[in-house]
């Protein structure tokens, strides 16, 4: 709808985003629910890569299912990216321009790719016809990547919250997710009509109003909020091209995570080590968020560059390290949990065996003088006969321990490997 009415040429690209908004019917609605529904895209989306993060969706068998997002999320921002310029405000032109002349920092052939994005030495017509057509083609794209990350998604299935793999806990997706979803999306669907109806402009930027000028900068050059914590890091590194290659990090990054995590365990509620530096990570990024829309002063390029050390710390770092670190902890606990289960089986055996003799004991001899002279010799003897036997089978028990826990051990990957297959 958008599109018949939108003209991709920089004399009429605002004037028809104008039309849009005040002659078409409707066309404020339409144009308001496009442009906010992108930012209520990425909260969805960026809900989602924290969740795989949080439940170990990149773990081991799920690394191409992860990748498959990823990139899903690099042609989203593309996408996002693309369609912020055709607006062609102040914000738009010069967005593009600072963004598209990153690629000079490639050697040689920056320039010549610089001059093929624009279509000429500078931003002009041909610049807006092919972020234009970009724009159109890329949700196909995504739209095709998203029958791949769906197709991956039913391979190895989903990462389960409640730690539950077996398939025993399972449930009918209708009517219980159903409904929860309907419920879900309700609640979200009132929350994206109160900016739609109420503050449409509210997470758009105010420059872009103003119709591109390319002789009058603007003071301050901000992107879309969903970039933020991107362009805090580009500004947080003094060089450019150092700068730009740490924008580029941040986001290649995501593609490693599946390859260096070491962690055994995949829900975040067993990793006490790396809940910590989780929420941690989260608020790493409000800050990145918040310091990305600042203006450019010593204390905020501080901020940004402790943030951003932490971004990459987190991901190149604790990613593996915490990983190792609670695997030994996990495996102290099992030396340890074992060595307590069997002594607290010998202490059930004595108890068990030996139940009988305390029982008769005191009922009829510790409360009888002449049962106790009479009975206590043949008593003890008992004791001790049975004692000594009752230590042979604990021995025995002992001994053959080890062989009935790998056995267990043997019969839970059977009753794995029979339930992949059953889902082959």
């Amino acid at each position: 709808f958008l599109s018949i009415h939108y003209t991709a040429n920089i004399e009429l690209a605002f004037k028809s985003i104008e039309y849009i908004m005040r002659d078409v019917p409707n066309g404020w609605l339409i144009r308001y629910i496009h442009a906010n529904g992108a930012s209520m895209f990425f909260i969805v989306i960026y809900g989602h890569v924290c969740r795989g993060l949080y439940y170990g969706s990149y773990i081991n068998p799920r690394q191409l299912l992860w990748c498959s997002g990823v990139v899903l999320l690099f042609l989203m921002m593309a996408t996002a990216f693309t369609g912020y310029v055709l607006p062609w405000g102040q914000m738009s032109l010069w967005g593009a321009t600072v963004i598209t002349s990153m690629v000079t920092v490639i050697p040689v052939a920056g320039k010549y790719i610089l001059q093929w994005l624009w279509g000429g030495y500078t931003i002009k017509n041909p610049t807006l016809v092919r972020f234009y057509t970009l724009h159109f083609v890329l949700p196909f794209l995504i739209a095709g990547f998203t029958l791949i990350h769906i197709a991956l998604l039913h391979k190895v299935g989903s990462s389960s919250p409640v730690k539950s793999n077996n398939g025993l806990d399972d449930v009918p997706f209708y009517p219980y997710y159903v409904s929860k979803d309907l419920f879900a999306f309700s609640v979200y669907f009132l929350f994206f009509a109160f900016f739609v109806l109420y503050y449409p402009t509210f997470l758009n930027h105010p420059v872009n109003y103003i119709p591109a000028n390319p002789m009058r900068t603007p003071a301050h050059v901000v992107p879309e909020w969903y970039f933020l914590p991107y362009y805090a890091i580009l500004r947080s590194i003094p060089h450019k091209t150092g700068g730009i290659l740490a924008m580029l990090g941040s986001l290649l990054v995501l593609f490693l995570i599946p390859f260096i995590s070491t962690s055994e365990p995949k829900n975040t509620t067993d990793r006490p080590i790396f809940k910590i530096f989780f929420f941690f990570f989260i608020s790493d990024i409000l800050v990145l968020t918040w310091v990305g829309q600042k203006s450019v002063r010593d204390a905020y390029i501080l901020t940004g560059q402790v943030a951003t050390i932490y971004y990459f710390f987190f991901f190149m770092v604790m990613i593996s390290a915490a990983g190792i670190i609670e695997n030994c902890i996990i495996a102290f606990k099992i030396y340890k949990c074992d060595k307590a289960k069997i002594s607290a089986m010998e202490d059930d055996l004595k108890h068990l065996y030996s139940a009988p003799i305390y029982m008769f004991y005191y009922k009829y001899i510790k409360y009888n003088p002449v049962a106790f002279f009479v009975i206590w010799g043949f008593t003890g003897f008992f004791m001790v006969y049975y004692g000594y036997y009752c230590r042979e089978l604990e021995y025995l028990i002992a001994s053959e321990l080890p062989n009935l826990i790998a056995l267990q051990e043997n019969i839970r990957q059977l009753s794995n490997e029979v339930i992949q297959l059953k889902n082959l």
